[in-house]
């Protein structure tokens, strides 16, 4: 859906980034803080910084049901991924929230993931069982709490190397929460493949 040029000038992420949360880095391989807190995952892979056009990209899927985009994404996740994932969890929705939008995002775009890679797609293996506050609408400080027990695993995933698929990482809250659960469940890593990450402010 977009021209050569247009892929040239989206927002790449850097090469030089942290290991684990894929922020960019000046130097070094571990950011402060998650050497200060070592998240739950164990890595994230994301191609692009959430800016301007794909935040404008990630907005008309997840918000305006544009979900032609989710192959677009999908596709450029696909290529910045490392692929060493034995099955690909959606991040889940609650209830109310797919009811009102329709559709999860994060499962379209995996869906484009698994149909590349041959990874299978686990779209049922976890659920959101709180129908939380938007994390997008929260302070930062606050959007662990607001995930805190959000999530619930109904799969076993012993010995599995699991990769969650979402649209953005902005503190990784709740990738984080939903990295406990898994492991809860069996899993022996868990990533997050994610489309953009939010940049600090």
């Amino acid at each position: 859906m977009l021209c050569a040029p247009c892929v040239a000038d989206l927002p790449w992420l850097p090469r030089s980034r942290c290991a684990v949360c894929a922020l960019p880095l000046a130097s070094g391989a571990i950011c402060g803080a998650c050497i200060a807190r070592l998240p739950r995952f164990d890595r994230v892979a994301a191609p692009f910084a959430y800016r301007f056009p794909v935040a404008g990209l990630i907005h008309a899927l997840k918000y305006g049901g544009r979900l032609a985009l989710a192959r677009t994404l999908g596709e450029a996740l696909a290529q910045a991924a490392p692929l060493d994932a034995d099955a690909i969890v959606p991040m889940p929705l609650a209830r109310g929230r797919l009811a009102e939008r329709g559709f999860n995002q994060a499962l379209e775009i995996a869906r484009v993931i698994a149909a590349r890679t041959g990874i299978p797609l686990l779209p049922l293996a976890c659920r959101k069982v709180v129908d939380t506050p938007p994390q997008a609408a929260l302070p930062w400080k606050e959007r662990a709490k607001n995930v805190r027990r959000a999530f619930v695993c109904d799969a076993d995933l012993a010995g599995q190397r699991i990769a969650v698929v979402d649209d953005v990482l902005t503190t990784g809250a709740t990738l984080d929460e939903l990295a406990r659960v898994l492991r809860r469940a069996g899993a022996v890593s868990v990533a997050g493949w994610v489309v953009a990450r939010t940049l600090p402010r």
